[in-house]
């Protein structure tokens, strides 16, 4: 293969997925309409991140305000008092002049917030991790590509609209470093251990605990489970743990520089496996197959203190609390979200400087380029395509971790081939009433 041309093609791509303008053929701009119009946006989760996320569409039409929290209700309608306001995000999906949906709520709901908007024709935004399984992942990922020149998505990890990411996708898709075998991948950030928590009464008068409950199994009310993600995600069945977290971030570097899809294997270690909670450290490895410009990939993971090896002369690693380092056959690259570090072995007379126009172009912003795509058909980066594949390849680490084996996966069918004890992990169980393709 010729794979300086390729690389140059698939940079193409991605300048022009930045910069390029498509309207979309189920005609998202209704007759008539000018892209300068104002999308009918439901913010569902208005309260902490979903706060922040309000106020990035702000200048849209905020016709629903959806919280389980009643004074986060009270507090955002207060701004917006021309919206509806709802308890139940269910009951807001059925409001009629609604065109897309701002998914801000526990990771535990965001998979039924997404297929159900989307099932009935809503662009979506959507806080990381798109899921909270590798099914729910999948069925995301599905739904959209069911819907795929019809809505615009984007999963809420907002640090791939800066400008070093770019630079870095650059570096490494033009060969700055070489052919690249192998990225490591780390945060130090160490998650609580411990037990699903008692029960504290009684349920304040202004939280509807069923609804935070949602799809997952029941469990009694404690304010412990709240405080934003650090609380409640360290719970098997309320979150994922470091890796559904910052691994939604830290991860998607590696994926958007060299254009990774869905392993083909994936093995895990971590402290001993607890029926409640993640594990406190986790590391995992994936074998990503090769594609049109570069060879098979080893990905990694390391959390809760863990970390790899890096090359002596970069730095004192003990210092860098998280990043990915990508090994090529003549240098290293290691970066984080406002830093990249470049390391080579001999000079860069193989390296050809792209030229201005062949620059990935700088983004909008990573809820205005969503906002563009939902009025134009301007492709997104972070669409449900390319993150709900990440989230999956995520989710996949907790289930071999917890069954302590190397699965091959077969991800057209959804199945580790040689481990169908597995499938408990893949797939969840929902409490009655709860469907995820609704």
């Amino acid at each position: 293969m010729n794979s300086k041309l390729n690389r140059r093609t698939f940079l193409k791509q991605s300048t022009v997925a930045g910069a390029g303008l498509t309207i979309l053929k189920s005609g998202i701009l209704k007759a008539g309409q000018s892209p300068n119009e104002k999308l009918n946006i439901a913010v569902i989760g208005v309260g902490g991140r979903g706060g922040s996320n309000l106020n990035n569409v702000k200048s849209e039409n905020i016709v629903a305000l959806c919280d389980l929290n009643e004074k986060n209700l009270a507090s955002a309608a207060k701004r917006f008092p021309r919206a509806k306001t709802y308890n139940d995000w269910r009951k807001c999906l059925e409001q009629k002049d609604i065109e897309a949906v701002v998914c801000s709520t526990t990771d535990h709901t965001h998979a039924f917030v997404n297929v159900w908007a989307m099932n009935r024709g809503m662009h979506v935004f959507c806080e990381k991790p798109l899921a909270n399984s590798v099914h729910e992942a999948h069925m995301v990922r599905q739904t959209y590509l069911k819907n795929k020149g019809k809505l615009a998505t984007q999963m809420g990890t907002q640090i791939h609209a800066s400008d070093n990411y770019r630079r870095m996708v650059e570096l490494i898709r033009r060969g700055a470093i070489g052919t690249v075998k192998e990225a490591r991948v780390w945060c130090s950030r160490a998650p609580k251990g411990g037990s699903y928590l008692p029960e504290v009464k009684p349920v304040p008068r202004h939280i509807n605990w069923d609804l935070w409950l949602g799809p997952s199994p029941y469990h009694p009310y404690n304010p412990g489970y709240f405080g934003g993600c650090l609380a409640w995600n360290i719970f098997w069945d309320f979150g994922s743990g470091q890796i559904g977290d910052m691994g939604s971030h830290m991860i998607d570097m590696a994926y958007w520089a060299l254009d990774l899809k869905l392993p083909t294997t994936c093995e895990a270690a971590g402290t001993p496996v607890s029926s409640d909670t993640c594990p406190l450290w986790l590391t995992a490895e994936w074998d990503h197959p090769a594609n049109d410009w570069r060879p098979a990939v080893k990905l990694y993971w390391y959390d809760g203190g863990k970390k790899p090896g890096m090359p002596a002369e970069a730095f004192n690693r003990e210092k860098l609390f998280k990043g990915v380092i990508f090994k090529g056959d003549k240098g290293w690259l290691v970066a984080d979200y406002g830093w990249r570090i470049l390391m080579l072995r001999g000079d860069m007379t193989h390296y050809e400087s792209p030229s201005k126009e062949d620059l990935i172009p700088p983004s909008p912003g990573h809820h205005k380029e969503w906002l563009i795509g939902c009025k134009t058909g301007k492709p997104t980066l972070c669409n449900f395509d390319y993150s709900g594949a990440l989230i999956e390849n995520n989710m996949l680490a907790l289930a071999a971790y917890r069954v302590g084996k190397k699965l091959k996966w077969d991800a057209k069918n959804l199945r580790a081939t040689n481990c169908p004890e597995a499938d408990r992990y893949i797939r969840k169980t929902y409490r009655r009433g709860w469907v995820l393709n609704g």
